[in-house]
């Protein structure tokens, strides 16, 4: 009784509420979720369509240690089942914790009792040392059950959610009487949208029989929580069972040791190369259990993840990660795909691409394959962009149907640009940066390096593929590439050339097309394998992977709103160039915002710019100070940030040129920003103040280009403040290293006591100097 008051004082109050929860009949108008059960998911994209889950929450997970519970991560997985049980889906939960729980209460009545009797019986002031006896686990299973339920109940009446305790044993299930009564009170209290929570009966249930296993699809011995909700999962004919224990999920030998790899997905065959360890200290079965438990339930027909319901990370999260289709923890499939996993595709990038990096970039981005595939690229690419015009009409945006072209100029362009990239590409890896002589007999070398694996995220512009490439190659980096789908047929013709051109060096591996399901989300938490990831694509792409990746370092810009300044000294003939808008306005390059110094307003240079915007179709947003001067002003802006990547522009007004710095600081977006003036004095100071990545001085901002740059061709363009800036080329895929070569050297050699001095000597590195 004391143990109970005990615990419900340590709840919320808000849960200590006596609220009646509400029963209701579960409606056919609710979400829908069309999948006969009978055949497993193959996918993990495919378990949003789960309906009917079983959640199974291991006594790692239920109890904060051998005695007591894990309240707070219990809400959590509460709040969990509840939204997705709100949602139409039918949720069930297979739970431990009932023998800690009620090893928490009798453990407190025998204290308790054991201190009373010292009061009333001694004379002593100074109590003797208690001693708890071993508690057997029947008795505590009988006096945690009711505590247990009662938390489960006040916790769920709390999102409006009904629960219903069920305790089974093996008989429930071999019996047939006993097991369609239980199979009709579960389907009703699912059709009456209550979750049923169901524990084996540890009161009285009897000992395992030895040997008694996993025996073919109808019969299952139920030991433990495992092989229960396995069992219930078939037996309901669940979509989806969710095993949550105390580790990450299934890894091929035991967690803690040395090469322990998580397992993404396990396939009907894999067991005979994992090794188990020991069992969890706690609960009576352990990941071997936990495996042929899934398995049978995967043999019936139901899905089945194992992950990790303990981590305060992603406690709270993990059960709907799941349910979405992340990559979290082990999923089970009895359909193993044809090529590797992205996992082995990123070691067997990384492997290739040490071997790449010694190799002279000049003979691998120049071959003749790239002559001889040519015709092939431009044919396939005219004919599916002439598919893709017929079939997309009025569903496709035709800035999007441009970047998916591959235009003969585009192609010449490319291959310009990569001959460029191989000429400069000499003088890469391995150029000695600075040379310092550290004492007598002992240099250091600052030396450049691959950074090392490369992740490139990219939408609709096939000819990024053999751009970024090449550089991964003349930087000798391994490089995974995930394309967009629209694409998805000419990224597969450029990358097969890529490997053609490597493979004559044996390095064909380094580069990986990642052509498997992987959701952009799971690509963004491999950072044991990924060194760096570059997003190209919408600014909606570069912020979705900025927020996913974890520990990964991401290059680029989220937004490119660049803008032009007209000053009030500029020429008229280089204001009226609209090549800034109108050249390629689907591009992160072109402008967006149309800055026109007050003065301007009303003059000929201002009528000759509204007319040839005008005349190039380019729809106008007059900015809030523009309209202001207007009387009949086209449509007002909503936002002065907003990149429109489209024949639209806003055009605003601003006092002076610092007015216009000030603006672009505030709007902008650090990307490319341009001023017109004739005034070298303020294009000047313009120059020095506006802070972004690329500032033009009377040029279009079309040419914050690496191909324009000379840099041969560019993995995308950086506002980022660190590392590189501006159109990324080579060089900024290179990282540095530092080489110290000596004869025995010690740092006690240069102590107060010590024989030697340091010198510190700057030596001269010569050109083109390598290490």
């Amino acid at each position: 009784m004391f143990a109970r008051l005990a615990l419900c004082t340590r709840l919320p109050s808000r849960i200590r509420q006596s609220n009646v929860c509400p029963v209701s009949i579960r409606s056919h108008s609710q979400v829908k979720f069309p999948r006969p059960h009978g055949k497993s998911f193959v996918h993990r994209s495919e378990l949003k369509q789960a309906k009917r889950i079983v959640v199974k929450l291991g006594s790692a997970v239920v109890t904060r240690d051998e005695c007591g519970l894990a309240l707070g991560r219990l809400a959590s997985i509460v709040e969990q089942v509840a939204m997705l049980q709100n949602q139409g889906r039918e949720m069930m939960i297979v739970t431990s914790g009932a023998v800690a729980f009620g090893k928490q209460r009798l453990r407190h009545e025998i204290l308790l009792s054991q201190s009373v009797r010292q009061a009333l019986h001694s004379g002593q002031n100074q109590l003797k040392e208690m001693v708890i006896p071993v508690l057997e686990a029947r008795a505590c299973a009988a006096a945690g059950q009711s505590g247990l339920m009662a938390l489960y109940e006040a916790m769920f009446t709390q999102y409006s959610t009904c629960t219903a305790q069920i305790l089974v044993t093996n008989l429930d299930f071999h019996d047939e009487q006993k097991r369609r009564n239980l199979n009709s009170t579960l389907h009703e209290l699912l059709r009456m949208n209550i979750v049923p929570i169901i524990n084996t009966n540890d009161a009285v249930v009897p000992p395992p029989v030895p040997n008694s296993d996993l025996q073919g699809v109808n019969v299952i011995s139920i030991k433990d929580n495992d092989s229960l909700a396995a069992r219930l999962a078939v037996e309901m004919k669940a979509d989806l069972l969710i095993a949550l224990s105390d580790v990450e999920g299934l890894y091929d030998s035991p967690p803690g040791t040395d090469d322990a790899k998580l397992i993404d997905i396990f396939y009907p065959g894999d067991q005979q190369s994992i090794t188990f360890g020991t069992k969890s200290r706690v609960g009576s079965g352990g990941m071997e259990a936990k495996v042929k438990a899934a398995l049978w339930a995967l043999q019936g027909g139901t899905s089945v993840v194992i992950a990790n319901g303990t981590h305060p990370k992603v406690t709270g999260h993990v059960i709907t990660d799941i349910v979405e289709g992340k990559k979290v923890g082990t999923f089970f499939s009895e359909v193993k795909p044809a090529g590797p996993t992205v996992e082995q595709q990123t070691e067997m990038a990384r492997h290739a691409g040490r071997a790449l990096a010694s190799l002279d970039p000049e003979q691998v981005i120049v071959t003749p394959a790239s002559r001889r595939h040519f015709l092939q690229i431009l044919s396939t690419c005219q004919r599916l962009y002439s598919l893709i015009s017929i079939s997309s009409v009025g569903r496709l945006s035709q800035p999007l149907i441009d970047r998916l072209s591959l235009s003969t100029a585009k192609l010449n362009s490319l291959a310009i640009g990569l001959r460029q990239l191989a000429v400069s590409s000499r003088d890469s890896v391995g150029r000695v940066l600075r040379r310092t002589r550290v004492a007598n007999n002992l240099e250091l070398e600052q030396i450049t390096v691959p950074i090392g694996v490369l992740l490139v995220i990219f939408e609709s512009r096939p000819d990024c593929l053999p751009q970024v490439a090449a550089l991964a190659i003349a930087s000798g980096n391994a490089l995974l590439l995930k394309g967009g789908k629209e694409a998805s047929n000419t990224n597969k013709i450029l990358h097969q050339l890529t490997q053609e051109a490597l493979s004559i060096h044996g390095v064909a591996d380094a580069i990986q097309l990642v052509s498997t399901r992987e959701e952009v989300e799971d690509l963004c938490r491999l950072d044991k394998l990924i060194d760096l990831i570059i997003p190209r694509g919408s600014s909606q792409l570069v912020r979705t992977i900025q927020r996913a990746a974890k520990g990964i370092p991401v290059l680029g810009h989220s937004e490119g709103i660049c803008h032009v300044y007209i000053d009030n000294d500029a020429s008229i003939d280089k204001a009226i160039d609209v090549d800034s808008k109108c050249d390629y306005p689907a591009a992160c390059n072109a402008m967006e915002t149309l800055l026109i110094h007050r003065d301007l307003l009303r003059t000929p240079i201002f009528d000759q710019i509204i007319d040839m915007l005008r005349t190039e179709n380019v729809k106008i947003h007059a900015g809030p100070r523009f309209a202001s001067y207007l009387t009949f002003s086209p449509s007002e802006v909503k936002s002065l940030r907003t990149e429109y990547g489209d024949l639209e522009c806003c055009i605003e007004v601003v006092d002076s040129m610092q007015d216009a710095v000030d603006h672009i600081h505030k709007y902008g977006s650090s990307h490319t920003d341009v001023i017109i003036t004739e005034n070298e004095e303020t294009a000047e100071q313009f120059l020095q103040q506006v802070d972004s990545a690329c500032v033009f001085w009377n040029a279009s901002s079309r040419f914050a280009d690496g191909y324009r740059f000379g840099l041969g061709a560019e993995v995308g363009i950086s506002t980022a403040r660190i590392h590189a800036r501006g159109p990324v080329g080579l060089e900024g895929l290179l990282t540095t290293k530092w080489v110290l070569r000596g004869e025995g050297h010690t740092a006690a050699d240069f102590s107060e006591q010590g024989s030697m001095k340091y010198l510190h000597e700057n030596i001269p590195v010569p050109q083109g100097s390598f290490s």
